[in-house]
C-alpha cells in the first residue's frame, strides 16, 4: 500500500511537472523540450503528456504537433479566481475605474514576499494583448508592493532586504534600504504609492491598500499606463484620488468600516 501511495505521488509530481514547463515564454513545447526541462525519460513523458491530453490540461497544435495548456487549466484558473473572494469584491470597482481613468486598473493580493495578480482591466489609453491575472511582482518595484510593505513592520522591510530581494529593475528601483524606509513613510502618510519606472522603462503607476475586515491590507488596486500620462503633477492626483477611493469601496464590501481606515493625504511632495 505505501509502495502504491509512493508511485501515486511521483506521478502527480511529474505531471504537475510538465505542467510547470510552461510559460509566457515558453507557451508551445515539443515531447524533446518538456524531457529536457524535466529530466524525464522521453517514454514517460510521452505516456503522461498523452494522459493529460485527454483530459484537457494539454492540447496538441494539429498543424505543428507543440502541445500548449489545454482548456481544463483555464477552467480550473476561472474557478480559482472566482473562488477569491478580493477578486469578487474587486472586479466590477475596478473595471469601472479603468473605463473612468482609461487606463490600466490592477488588482494583486500578496503572497510570499511576492504580488500576485488577480486579474487587470483594460483602459483606452493603456490596452493589454494579455491577462495579468496568475502572474507575480517583486513588492519593492510596483506601487502596489509598497502599498503593502508600508504596513509590515520596519523588521519585515529590513529582512526583504536583507534576503537580497530588492534588486534593481531599472536605474530607478529602490534598492536601498533607507531610501524605501522613507518612500514608505510618505506612502503611509499619503494613503497611496507610486512607483515610477521602478519596475520597466516608460511605465508608472499609482496604488492604493485595499483592506480586509480587521483593517489589515490584504490585497492593493492600482492604476498603470505609459510615463506620459502620469507624469502630469495634476493628472496623478486626480488618479490618486480616483484609486483611493475605488480600494476604500473594495475595503467596504470585504466588511472594512472606512471611519477606522488612515484618511488619505493626496499630495505630491
Amino acid at each position: 500500500m505505501a509502495a502504491e501511495h509512493g508511485a501515486g505521488t511521483q506521478a502527480v509530481e511529474r505531471a504537475m511537472s510538465l505542467l510547470a514547463c510552461f510559460t509566457d515564454e515558453t507557451s508551445e513545447l515539443r515531447i524533446s523540450e518538456l524531457c529536457a526541462q524535466t529530466d524525464l525519460g522521453q517514454s514517460t513523458v510521452s505516456r503522461m503528456v498523452s494522459s493529460l491530453d485527454r483530459m484537457g490540461f494539454l492540447a496538441q497544435d494539429p498543424r505543428t504537433g507543440l502541445y500548449r495548456l489545454g482548456p481544463t487549466v483555464v477552467t480550473l484558473g476561472s474557478v480559482a479566481l472566482n473562488s477569491s473572494s478580493i477578486f469578487r469584491a474587486a472586479r466590477q470597482i475596478a473595471q469601472n475605474l479603468a473605463h473612468v481613468a482609461e487606463l490600466g486598473a490592477n488588482l494583486a493580493e500578496f503572497r510570499g514576499d511576492q504580488l500576485f495578480y488577480l486579474g487587470n482591466f483594460e483602459g483606452a489609453k493603456s490596452p493589454k494583448s494579455f491577462t495579468m491575472a496568475g502572474r507575480t511582482a517583486p513588492l519593492h518595484a510596483t506601487g502596489m508592493g509598497k502599498t503593502f510593505l508600508s504596513a509590515q513592520t520596519p523588521e519585515y522591510v529590513r529582512e526583504f532586504y536583507a534576503k537580497g530581494l530588492g534588486i534593481a529593475y531599472t536605474p530607478h528601483t529602490i534598492t536601498d534600504l533607507a531610501a524605501m524606509e522613507s518612500a514608505l513613510t510618505e506612502a503611509r502618510s499619503r494613503g497611496y504609492a507610486t512607483e515610477i519606472e521602478e519596475l520597466a522603462f516608460g511605465r508608472a503607476c499609482v496604488a492604493a491598500p485595499v483592506r480586509g475586515r480587521g483593517g489589515e491590507v490584504v490585497a492593493a488596486l492600482s492604476v498603470s499606463g505609459p510615463l506620459s500620462e502620469l507624469d502630469d503633477p495634476r493628472r496623478l492626483r486626480e488618479l490618486a484620488l480616483m484609486v483611493v477611493e475605488a480600494a476604500d469601496e473594495v475595503s467596504v464590501a470585504l466588511g472594512f468600516t472606512i471611519a477606522r481606515a488612515p484618511q488619505p493625504r493626496v499630495s505630491l511632495g
